[in-house]
């Protein structure tokens, strides 16, 4: 793979990348209008799409940070994008142009004083994986042989700027007015500087593997501070292939359950034990052992679910309080989707809006078991998702709605329940996770 020499740093040299990118997208544009002309509209569209996707993410893969990151984050809602940026954005989890051998020697010596083979016996220069934030090479201490992540140079730095930058095309695609957006930009960004911050992660991913260890089938690295630092990670080497790419292959429904169990397991006990979780549930972010164990190998994004939120978001998932108007109502006001000067056409339409996603969402939880490989199911939420996110009735409403704690909180349910489906995971023990 062609390797990155250097990596835009300065606030000019982003938003210049990003300045050429939008003139490409107006030529993309242009392209179109004469193309519908004589073709289809839906035919140009699609073309549109993956001509957009495409020089979208080339110049989100060379900014990398938090640009790419939120790219990684878009990849996920598989029913508000269309589906030439979702194919695009996902290799924004696990597969972009790494550093080049001389950068990382250099990113390292920067971070941590010496150059690698003054600490490890033995440091592979080229990257095995390389993400949003950093990038992942193989190294051996003794008789470990050990993961090292390393970040991108600038990351911390540049994400205020990029946010800064992507915020008004997020407002337009998520249909957010200005007013009381920033509280979601800064829930965003708070996170973003978390997973900047590796010390922490490294206290995150410590507190969890001692929490979820007992999990059947679920298996954790260990982590190394001694070989550690604010932008490097050291831990052990897991061997196992990426969860999106057993889930192509695999025609073993046993181990496709077992896989399906652990994962549901682990994010039901997060939630509702721990009171936090893991938000961010893509498949770069999980291998699947020879043994055919589930391996959680990143923990910078964690989400502290508070006290205020949990109660009345579970209760949701009751269908006691979804059929008595009155309660549902107060749970509206209570979790900030509606709000009290609201008209009477936004009140209608928000509740049904939300009675219609929730109902059909949570019907999991309504069951002892659940057949996540049923496409019907999957098909159901797409076409719900289709009817209020990209409807034009809703476009003329104020779609910025909820607590801040659901930006996170909805992100991990609609990732993990992609995640279930790709592994078709059926039979799943809803409440498992009571019995630990």
């Amino acid at each position: 793979m062609k390797t990155v020499k250097n990596i835009p740093i300065s606030k000019i040299q982003r938003a210049s990348k990003l300045v050429q990118t939008g003139a490409k997208v107006g030529v993309n544009y242009l392209k179109y209008y004469g193309d519908k002309m004589i073709n289809s509209e839906a035919d140009a569209k699609e073309r549109l799409n993956e001509s957009n996707a495409t020089d979208i993410y080339d110049s989100l893969k060379d900014l990398k940070g938090s640009a790419l990151k939120l790219a990684q984050m878009l990849s996920m809602e598989k029913n508000i994008l269309p589906q030439a940026y979702v194919e695009k954005f996902s290799l924004s989890q696990f597969s972009v142009p790494p550093l080049s051998a001389p950068l990382v020697m250099k990113t390292f010596k920067k971070s941590f004083g010496k150059f690698p083979n003054e600490i490890f016996d033995e440091f592979n220069p080229e990257a095995i994986n390389a993400a949003s934030i950093g990038q992942v090479h193989k190294a051996v201490k003794g008789e470990k042989t050990l993961a090292v992540k390393i970040q991108y140079p600038g990351v911390a730095n540049s994400i205020l700027s990029d946010l800064a930058m992507v915020k008004p095309i997020a407002m337009k695609m998520f249909n957010i007015k200005g007013e009381h957006s920033d509280v979601y930009f800064k829930e965003v960004e708070g996170k973003l500087l978390e997973e900047t911050n590796y010390l922490l992660e490294i206290e995150q991913s410590k507190e969890v593997v001692a929490a979820c260890s007992h999990i059947p089938n679920m298996i954790f690295p260990m982590y190394y501070e001694a070989f550690s630092s604010q932008q490097i990670i050291t831990m052990d080497w897991m061997d196992g292939i990426h969860l999106s790419e057993f889930a192509k292959i695999n025609t073993n429904q046993d181990i496709a359950k077992t896989l399906g169990q652990a994962l549901w397991d682990f994010y039901l006990y997060q939630m509702h034990t721990l009171k936090k979780v893991h938000a961010d549930p893509h498949p770069g972010n999980f291998l699947v052992s020879e043994k055919g164990q589930l391996i959680a190998i990143d923990f910078g994004c964690m989400k502290i679910i508070p006290k205020d939120f949990y109660v009345p978001y579970f209760e949701l998932f009751d269908k006691d309080v979804l059929d008595n108007s009155e309660t549902f109502h107060n749970k509206l006001l209570e979790l900030e989707i509606l709000r009290e000067d609201d008209s009477e056409e936004e009140i209608i339409f928000f509740t049904n809006m939300f009675h219609d996603v929730l109902s059909f969402f949570t019907q999991p939880f309504r069951e002892e078991t659940f057949n996540f490989s049923d496409p019907d199911f999957f098909e159901e939420i797409a076409a719900i998702g289709e009817k209020y996110f990209k409807g034009t009735r809703s476009n003329k409403m104020n779609a910025n709605r909820g607590s801040r704690h659901f930006i996170y909180m909805n992100r991990t349910f609609f990732g993990l329940f992609n995640l279930m489906f790709d592994l078709k995971a059926e039979n799943i023990i809803i409440n498992n996770y009571k019995s630990f």
